[in-house]
Order: structure tokens, then C-alpha cells, then sequence
């Protein structure tokens, strides 16, 4: 089975999808003024994109780290989580503190996606 890239950029693809899995880049957010609550949307709604594209959905993933500048944003970014979120299809979540590259960043998400069966192969 081949490795299909999605959304490549000079030093890395927004997804790369193989052997039934979506991986995710840490995805971050186009407006970086935002709050983190803001940022947190915007990141979710280019999570949605990057699934779509690669022939899935929110509803498959399996797991997601959520990395926040500041631990104490976490009210804030998981109340845009909380909207986002189909409640019957959680995946599993770490949430953790950490620099970013980019100061102004406030939240940087990854994880990993199921394709539905049928787009497994």
C-alpha cells in the first residue's frame, strides 16, 4: 500500500495517510492573534479539512495530543473542543504544557484518524 501526502509544505505534509490511518501534523492555528479558545476552533475546523481530504472524519479518530503554551488555557481550549466534538465517537487525548516554536501560538493538536474500511483497502 502506497503513502499518500496531504498538504505538504517545505519541511513537512499536514497528513500523511498509510495503512489505514490519517497521521496529523501538528496542526496550528492561521490566526495566531486569536485566543486560545479561538485557536483551538480554528485548528479543529483545519483538523476537519486535512480528514475530509484524506477520506475521513472526526468520528474515526483514534487519538489526539492537544499541546497548550500555558496549562491554565485549558478551560478555554476545551470549551471549543467540547463544541467540535461528536460526543458518541471520543477519541483517546493527552493534553499537555510545552513551548511552541512560535510565541504567539497557544495551542498545536495532532493525532491519528481510521479511513473507513472500504477506503483502507
Amino acid at each position: 500500500m502506497g503513502i499518500r501526502r496531504i498538504g505538504e509544505e517545505a519541511r513537512l505534509s499536514g497528513a500523511v495517510v498509510q495503512g489505514g490511518l490519517v497521521y496529523l501534523a501538528g496542526q496550528v492555528a492561521d490566526d495566531a492573534t486569536l485566543d486560545t479558545e479561538g485557536q483551538t476552533a480554528d485548528i479543529l475546523a483545519q483538523i476537519d479539512a486535512l480528514l475530509a481530504e484524506a477520506g475521513t472524519d472526526k468520528t474515526r479518530l483514534l487519538s489526539v495530543t492537544v499541546v497548550l503554551r500555558d496549562i491554565a488555557e485549558a478551560p478555554a481550549m476545551n470549551r471549543a473542543w467540547d463544541r467540535w466534538l461528536d460526543p458518541r465517537a471520543k477519541p483517546a487525548r493527552m493534553t499537555i504544557q510545552a513551548p511552541l516554536v512560535d510565541p504567539a501560538w497557544r495551542v498545536e493538536i495532532t493525532g491519528v484518524a481510521a479511513l473507513p474500511e472500504a477506503a483502507a483497502g
